[in-house]
């Protein structure tokens, strides 16, 4: 052993110690990058096993990107946190531990705990919160629950990463209170309360420092005041030097091979710019982690990863969906939809379709899918009329809707290349069930690192006319039609959104005839693209998207309206999809896609049909210009593979919504505190609005939203009694207890979740009106009360001073408010910090 450092790490643990001693410095640094994709690298004279990691927040996808083992999909972040039931999340994160272990990994990459700084951003879905508080809480009781079932969290990104436009080299500036109180914050409630096993390491600069070479945030402030000995890895393709990372204490480069280690950390061994100290600390900390996912003790990895779709998971995942669908309107109890409705119309562009998540990381293969039409039609038992009335889709619809092999298998025939010219025979042919070909992660090892590849496959009409294919790529990429060249987009430049490092979607129509099989060819290659300058990369990952429709002559919107005027009830379900909520890029604007024309739908079926009800699916807020015009609005969120199930319970009085707003929804893009500093100039984006991001914003500009923090509705009414306080000072030892008697003063049985916001009346520097710091749900029969215990300690009182460098509780009066919403006040109690007290962790 060398160093004293790496004694710290290893102490306690004669196993790392005993391999360190045995490693020679070469074999050291191979730990230090993984050896493919998803695994560790494997040291087997060693009896060091590969560890193997997967996505992702809502789902084990297993070793593939697209089309892999079929695995759970669970809502969203987004929809988990509007539960407002830590029960419920460590529920969801034991069974994802066992999702995890039937992949063959031992390692989660989630939960993500990154803030709503805007209502623009692309992975805002997968997170949980607008609030630091609720996101560390809803966050530490997911990681429990995954870690109590031995499989390792890994809780991202760290730190500051709330924007997708230029998400590798943008530079969040973020002054150092709101860093603290906000951004740092969901992280330390989880390093104290539920210590996961790894944190990953952000693309983006934090005040001018990549965040995997970032001294204050990994140091000082995690390995130093938090004392995290666990691992630390880089998000993948996201480790930016071979010297910095090693030393800010990143342990672990993602993926393999290495692109910044190896050889580049011998060499700098040799010159002195790294110790073997160095090494051996984040080699020790690779070793204790593989460790502690129980790696060493289990059986090698399995060929086959496993599919394990069992009832209680297709239970929690409905409950889970149930529970986070959110009744934001509900007037002349328009809801729940019941015996006396004989016909329900099902109108819009996602009652077909399965809207179960967003896009990137987040994606799987499900191991089934649910629609409101499907799920409505089983569990109503009445008439059921339909109408599409919009078409939102981003890019072409993918052609493996339509398509099938050559031989008559759905999808894609795909073969590979040795080589980027298509030359001799194909090394693998392989049957393709999509047509959203994103080679990132599975282009056989054989013809890596240039291939070459064709796509085959049939396209029955099923009208006659002029259509229209699509063709986005990673690489050079040529579309053939019957043997005819119809696009070409081998030497283009302009970037996409539809693929990592991808093309725009490339759009040409001919004619066909209904009825009349048509050959597709794609060629392509995994040559960069735009063509790379002298010394660049030449090739990389590949891949392409292929898109397809027809496109029929009719007014959608007309024909919504005839069908919502014959129904008793409209239920007019709208949204957002993958397309437009993904990893890779964010939200160009607000409102619902596109051009308008499902806000027109809206408003002609509310005009037709004056009992109208508004079913949304999106992971973040959209602007809601008809929310006057109709009766009843649902926020349904990213609800997973139980998405249609869980809508129809909610929507037929199956189950009574309790869900609450993580997040505030505004009425105007323009209202949003990050409004004027998003998403920045020249790859920089300034923090501006400090420490008021959402509902704390909107109470300090008093600006009305149009639904608050903490708002949802029930089926049944609750009532709050008057709080009380178990004692009225608080100290840096003990902690209080609010008690509130709610009774449920409805007719069925409900879920409410009681919030606790503490207020500062007089502070030396600026505080927000209020900031939540506990919350409870209650489950009540009709007529039954029950007490709601919420506690606060010092924590809860605590802003950070940077003229301390450290947390204060300061002297003085504070209030307990207990609310249904942040703007919903029941009550409050008021409660005394005699003397001022200040604390680091």
């Amino acid at each position: 052993m060398t160093g004293q450092k790496v004694a710290d790490y290893s102490q306690g643990n004669d196993r790392v110690r005993d391999l360190l001693s045995k490693l020679t410095l070469e074999q050291k640094v191979s730990l230090l990058a993984a050896q493919d994709f998803w695994r560790t690298q494997a040291i087997p004279e060693h009896g060091i096993p590969a560890l193997k990691v997967t996505d992702g927040p809502n789902g084990a996808r297993g070793e593939f990107f697209t089309d892999g083992t079929p695995a759970a999909l669970f809502p969203c972040g987004v929809s988990l946190a509007a539960t407002w039931n830590t029960d419920l999340l460590h529920s969801v994160g034991s069974t994802l531990a066992l999702e995890t272990k039937a992949r063959q990994a031992q390692v989660l990459l989630a939960p993500t705990v990154c803030m709503h700084r805007s209502p623009l951003g692309g992975r805002n879905f997968e997170s949980f919160s607008e609030d630091p508080y609720f996101t560390g809480k809803m966050s530490a009781a997911y990681i429990n629950g995954l870690q109590s079932g031995g499989v390792g969290a890994t809780i991202k990104h760290f730190v500051a990463n709330e924007q997708e436009t230029w998400r590798m080299s943008v530079d969040s500036v973020v002054e150092e209170r709101p860093l603290r109180e906000i951004y740092l914050k969901p992280f330390e409630i989880t390093m104290r309360e539920a210590r996961p096993w790894a944190v990953m390491s952000s693309y983006n600069s934090v005040n001018g420092l990549h965040a995997d070479m970032n001294e204050f945030t990994l140091r000082k402030v995690l390995r130093g005041e938090w004392k995290f000995e666990g691992l630390v890895m880089s998000d993948w393709g996201g480790t930016n030097s071979t010297v910095q990372s090693i030393k800010a204490g990143v342990d672990l480069e993602m993926p393999g091979p290495s692109k910044v280690r190896g050889k580049l950390a011998l060499e700098a061994l040799k010159r002195g710019e790294l110790t073997e100290a160095d090494i051996e600390e984040c080699a020790a900390r690779v070793l204790a982690w593989i460790e502690r996912c129980g790696r060493f003790d289990l059986p090698a990895e399995e060929p086959e990863e496993k599919a394990i779709d069992t009832q209680e998971t297709r239970d929690l995942i409905r409950q889970a969906g149930v529970e986070g669908i959110t009744l934001l309107k509900n007037e002349n109890n328009t809801l729940p939809i019941g015996s006396d409705v004989k016909r329900i119309a099902l109108i819009g562009p996602n009652v077909k379709q399965a809207i179960a998540g967003g896009g990137g990381s987040a994606s799987l293969k499900p191991y089934y899918l649910t629609t409101p039409f499907d799920s409505i039609t089983a569990l109503s038992g009445v008439e059921i009329v339909y109408a599409q009335g919009a078409q939102t889709d981003k890019w072409l619809p993918l052609a493996s809707n339509v398509c099938t092999t050559p031989s008559g298998k759905p999808g894609v025939v795909l073969e590979f290349y040795k080589g980027d010219k298509f030359e001799g025979a194909p090394m693998f042919i392989q049957n393709r069930p999509k047509t959203d070909l994103f080679l990132w992660d599975n282009a056989p090892k054989e013809v890596l690192p240039e291939y070459s590849f064709r796509v085959k496959t049939v396209i029955t009409p099923e009208t006659s006319g002029k259509h229209t294919f699509g063709l986005s790529s990673v690489g050079p990429a040529k579309m053939y039609v019957n043997g005819e060249l119809l696009i070409d987009n081998w030497e283009w430049t302009e970037a996409g959104e539809a693929m990592f490092e991808g093309s725009i979607e490339v759009n040409e129509s001919t004619y066909l005839e209904a009825g009349k099989k048509v050959d597709i060819l794609i060629e392509s290659t995994n040559e960069v693209r735009p063509t790379p300058k002298a010394g660049e990369k030449t090739h990389g990952y590949g891949g392409c998207r292929i898109g397809y429709i027809e496109r029929p002559d009719k007014d959608f919107i007309a024909e919504a309206a005839e069908v919502a005027a014959s129904a008793d009830v409209a239920v007019v379900i709208v949204g957002l999809d993958a397309e437009w909520e993904s990893e890779g890029y964010d939200r160009q604007t607000m409102d619902l896609p596109k051009d308008g024309n499902q806000d027109r739908l809206i408003a002609a079926v509310a005009k037709a049909n004056p009992r109208t009800v508004v079913v949304n699916q999106s992971g973040t807020p959209i602007t809601m210009p008809w929310a006057d015009d109709v009766p009843a609005i649902v926020q349904a969120w990213y609800q997973g593979q139980e998405a249609g199930n869980a809508l129809a319970d909610v929507l037929l009085g199956l189950a009574n919504p309790s869900g609450k707003l993580p997040v505030t929804f505004p009425k105007r893009l323009e209202d949003n505190p990050a409004y004027h500093n998003w998403p920045g100039e020249h790859h920089r984006v300034v923090y501006g609005e400090g420490i008021y991001i959402g509902y704390r914003h909107y109470e300090r500009a008093k600006i009305e939203p149009q639904f608050v923090f903490g708002h949802g509705l029930s089926y049944t009414t609750f009532d709050y009694g008057k709080p009380t306080i178990s004692g009225t000072i608080l100290t840096e030892n003990n902690a209080l207890t609010i008690s509130v008697p709610v009774t449920n003063t409805g007719s069925r049985a409900g879920k409410e979740s009681v919030q606790l916001y503490i207020r500062d009346p007089k502070s030396r520097l600026p505080r927000p009106d209020k900031e939540l710091q506990a919350f409870g749900k209650v489950d009540l029969e009709p007529g039954q009360t029950k007490i709601v215990d919420l506690k606060i300690n010092k924590y809860s009182v605590g802003y950070y001073d940077t003229s301390l460098s450290g947390w204060i509780a300061e002297e003085g009066e504070f209030e307990a408010v207990v609310g249904a919403s942040s703007a919903d006040i029941k009550g409050s109690v008021s409660f005394e910090v005699k003397e001022s007290f200040t604390w680091v962790f």
